[in-house]
């Protein structure tokens, strides 16, 4: 029997029959190229690239040892469900492969016995993948390799931990020319330049992309509000509608909950209990800060069909098989196209199953948005994943890394280095500038010993000193989170962990919520918070720091053309048709504004002169367009104004009038000079400040702390801000500081799409409205700009009042409508 009709034969007594994609990625793999696999979630991607490398090794005629597949995935919990399925099917073939995890959940015993023999197969993540290159016989290690997979790559894709994978290749095929890559990704627009960052531009072997041609169905059910007019305008999380919830977790076998945010998460845990008890022993909680142990026992339970709710976060986002659930709930919008696919597909993970997603707005609006992603997931509109070019943040560790491990030599290197998409326009004199940073701190920490990492002798770049070595490996990644403090038991057992600012709020007696259940601090020692659990009542929930997520630019057009149909009465989706009502006291207090339209409404009120604009372009781009648009009129007259913005708008509010004709008619919307304007209209040093924290950490200039013993938030913050300030003075040209000055224009302010906004603005008829009361689509803006200054308690009874005292004509508007038939 031949390797394929092995292979087959297991398919057969699975119940399954290969797709024609996965023949095809077969096919390409046996003719030796590399590429793209692009399959829906639940289709069999993982095996489309497994089993080619297993049919490899069969037809073999002498059998190679040692490590020939590295599969490189973004979360551990994929890894391990990975290892699971590919054990199982490399072990029911008869293939005597060793396939292993190496991530950070895997002890240090196993980790040290892999160097000594690595296994067939190795399943990892890029910090763990680096670490391997930290230590050393590289050569010896990756001799035999034959293929890499990058798994889940349109979530590494776009981030500096697909820096990361760029760079390790570029060493992995320095060392094994040849190397066949394939990558896997299930939601991403732009296939052709992700095959290109993930080959590098120096590959010259075949490469090739497979589109599976599987049209899985994806059925998407908005939760309604009972009645429109009750429902909060803002500021709310959406637990309003448990009740109508409940009935869907009653019918489904296992339903998966997600939420946003780790601390809208604990609240649903604790909310869900509160409305349904009897769920007690049958749901629980998973995010990113719990334990482990806990989020292993949790994943554990849902294979095997032990819990039947679980309220999560993004940590189960990706392709984690969790054959029992049936039923997906995303708990306020998802704000991306891709995001809301890659959660759908937790349900129905199975090549022929239906997957099946309710969504449930927090507000009225965020049904705008429910209707906006059924259209952008019908016309199958993804989004596009932007790469990152030159972060020299991540190259500094990269050759620091290397030097922990057998040490680089300068033109090689190099060229490695320059044939990656990310560093393809690096130049030799930033080349030289980063060798300078790393062998003596630069210019400005030539005299601190503790900068100058590496040693150079012979043309070999090589680090020496223990110490530095050890606290580097430590230090390896670039997802940099604030300081967190663990959370313990008095009797023992770990918890998970709690950033330290909010411990920091506390004292002994306070109660909390935390990983589900109620807790009272008893100390604090160190890094470490104890607790002991107490019955239920009434505390605090965490909050973690991090932004909230932007709308996304195909989103934000869909939700614009939503508006439009409203508008001209076109409306097609249960979503509009619900919030008909609020959208007709919209156009009568002001306007809906079309396709062709730009809505600004100026509004006075006992707080000042309100002028909201309304772009729907998302926060980050608000962000910058606000600021924008307070410089240039201020230009035209003197004023001060505070800034409040939400993904729909923003909000310019002062105490004098605004000048916003005078302003209109001198180019508000005017797209010249704007990187100029930009940059005199933003605090742009205080915002590459805050940006320099997470760059210093990436390239070691500040250490976290050893095991146990981190140092304080307030410390890293600290010394972060002096290292800037320091370059600022005496250092102005350092890479670093560049850097993040342009990672400000590029990802917190989004220039590029700010500056194609602004030439959608200039083409579109402006229509100033003033109301009398804030409109729905105004009233949002002014709650976010509360939402710093209240706790959510406070803010949810400010909204209660607020509506009250602007709503009575929405409430007698709304109670006249026809109740819509659904």
């Amino acid at each position: 029997m031949s390797s394929l009709a092995k292979v087959e034969n297991w398919f057969s007594l699975k119940g399954w029959k290969p797709f024609p994609f996965q023949y095809e990625v077969w096919e390409k793999y046996a003719a030796g190229y590399s590429g793209l696999l692009n399959a829906p979630t639940g289709s069999g991607k993982t095996f489309a690239l497994w089993m080619p490398a297993l049919i490899e090794w069969m037809e073999q005629g002498r059998r190679t040892k040692g490590l020939q597949l590295l599969w490189i995935t973004p979360l551990k919990a994929l890894a391990k469900d990975i290892h699971l399925a590919v054990q199982q099917a490399t072990k029911e073939l008869n293939i005597p492969w060793k396939v292993e995890l190496r991530t950070g959940d895997v002890s240090a015993a196993r980790k040290k016995k892999q160097l000594e023999k690595l296994p067939d197969a190795l399943i990892t993540t890029p910090e763990s993948l680096h670490l391997l290159l930290a230590a050393g016989d590289s050569e010896k290690l990756f001799s035999n390799l034959k293929v890499i997979v990058a798994d889940e790559w349109h979530e590494l894709f776009g981030s500096k931990r697909g820096v990361l994978v760029e760079l390790a290749l570029s060493r992995l095929k320095s060392i094994k020319p040849g190397l066949k890559i394939w990558g896997i990704s299930a939601t991403i627009g732009n296939l052709s330049q992700s095959i290109e960052v993930l080959l590098g531009n120096d590959f010259k072997g075949n490469q090739c992309e497979v589109v599976a041609k599987i049209n899985k169905k994806i059925t998407i059910r908005s939760i309604i509000p009972d009645e429109i007019e009750r429902f909060p305008w803002a500021g709310h999380l959406g637990i309003k509608l448990i009740p109508k919830i409940l009935p869907i977790l009653e019918q489904s076998r296992s339903t998966l909950i997600f939420t946003n945010t780790r601390g809208q998460a604990e609240i649903w845990y604790q909310q869900l209990l509160n409305y349904a008890p009897d769920l007690a022993g049958t749901i629980a909680i998973h995010h990113g800060s719990l334990s482990k142990e806990v989020r292993a026992w949790v994943e554990s339970a849902l294979h095997n069909d032990r819990l039947k709710v679980v309220v999560c976060t993004s940590s189960l986002d990706l392709g984690v098989d969790f054959t029992p659930v049936e039923t997906v709930i995303q708990v306020g919008s998802p704000k991306g196209v891709a995001r809301f696919l890659q959660r759908a597909g937790r349900s129905g993970h199975q090549p022929d199953a239906e997957s099946t997603i309710y969504f449930v707005p927090t507000h009225s609006l965020e049904l705008i948005e429910g209707a906006a992603l059924k259209e952008a997931v019908e016309q199958n509109i993804l989004e596009d994943r932007i790469p990152y070019v030159k972060p020299i943040d991540v190259l500094v560790q990269y050759l620091v890394t290397l030097a922990v491990g057998d040490g680089f030599r300068y033109q090689e290197t190099l060229k490695e280095i320059k044939s990656t998409f990310a560093f393809a326009d690096l130049t030799e004199e930033e080349w030289d500038w980063v060798l300078q940073f790393i062998t003596t701190g630069g210019s400005a920490l030539e005299h601190y010993q503790e900068f100058s990492k590496v040693e150079e002798a012979d043309g070999l770049f090589k680090v020496y000193d223990k110490r530095t070595a050890l606290r580097h490996r430590l230090s390896i990644g670039t997802i940099v989170a604030d300081a967190s403090m663990s959370i313990r038991y008095l009797t023992g057992g770990n918890i998970g962990t709690i950033e330290e600012y909010f411990i920091s709020r506390l004292n002994p007696g306070d109660v909390f919520w935390f990983a589900g259940k109620c807790l009272s601090l008893v100390r604090v020692r160190g890094n470490t918070a104890y607790v002991r659990r107490i019955k239920p009542t009434k505390g605090q929930i965490p909050s973690w720091q991090g932004g909230r997520m932007p709308l996304s630019s195909q989103l934000s057009a869909m939700i614009r053309r939503k508006i439009d149909e409203a508008k001209h009465h076109r409306e097609k989706e249960i979503e509009i048709k619900v919030l008909k009502p609020l959208l007709d006291l919209q156009e009568q207090r002001s306007l809906l504004p079309g396709l062709n339209e730009f809505l600004i409404e100026q509004l006075e009120t006992e707080e000042g002169h309100h002028c909201f604009f309304f772009p729907f372009e998302g926060r980050l781009v608000h962000e910058g367009m606000a600021a924008l648009f307070a410089y240039r009129i201020a230009l035209v007259r003197p004023i001060t104004f505070s800034i409040a913005m939400n993904d729909y708008g923003f909000e310019l509010l002062s105490d004098a009038p605004i000048p916003l004709e005078e302003a209109i008619a001198q180019d508000l919307f005017s797209t010249d000079d704007l990187l100029a304007y930009i940059q005199a209209s933003v605090n742009a040093t205080e915002m590459a400040m805050r940006r320099f924290r997470e760059v210093a950490r990436i390239a070691g200039l500040v250490f976290q702390g050893f095991p146990g013993r981190q140092e304080k938030e307030r410390h890293l913050q600290s010394s972060a801000q002096l290292l800037f300030k320091v370059f600022s003075e005496y250092d102005p040209k350092n890479l670093l500081l560049r850097q993040c000055y342009q990672e400000v224009l590029d990802f917190q302010l989004e220039e590029l799409r700010l500056r194609k906004a602004l030439m959608r603005i200039k083409k579109q008829q402006v229509i100033i409205k003033r109301p009398e009361k804030p409109t729905p689509f105004a009233f949002p803006i002014m709650v976010d700009r509360m939402r710093e200054k209240l706790t959510s308690e406070k803010l949810e009874e400010r909204v209660k009042k607020m509506q009250l005292h602007f709503g009575d004509e929405k409430r007698s508007t709304l109670l006249k409508s026809k109740r819509i038939n659904r």
